[in-house]
């Protein structure tokens, strides 16, 4: 009884180590580290490793203007993979979001509205 509730515990301190461990700091990484993030191949590690010897990245927007190949989309998929800038995930554009939200609204508003007719117009 007592061997089983201590491999319970062991598996479950080994499971939340697995998911501390899972961030890797762009500025400090070395390629392996790099390598092991899902979506950045040796290509992007070595380009990474060469741009950051010109200095550390600021933040994810520094990182994206200066290497080749890391775009805004890119860039948010290696943050959910474990990637950080500076100790900070990617943070999805909330702005971008927020209008896209906004202009569909007014599409479907437009839409609905009688020809010649302002939406919202009374």
């Amino acid at each position: 009884m007592f061997k089983r509730f201590l491999m319970v515990v062991a598996g479950f301190i080994a499971s939340m180590s697995i998911a501390v461990a899972a961030q890797i700091e762009v500025n400090s990484a070395d390629q392996a580290a790099l390598d092991g993030v899902k979506g950045l191949g040796p290509v992007t590690s070595k380009a990474i490793l060469e741009e950051r010897k010109n200095g550390e990245f600021k933040d994810w927007t520094d990182l994206e203007k200066r290497v080749k190949g890391v775009s805004h989309k890119r860039s948010l998929k290696l943050s959910q993979a474990g990637l950080i800038v500076n100790g900070q995930p990617k943070a999805a554009d909330a702005a971008v979001s927020a209008k896209k939200v906004v202009q569909k609204g007014e599409d479907k508003a437009a839409a609905s509205a009688p020809d010649g007719a302002k939406p919202g117009a009374k």
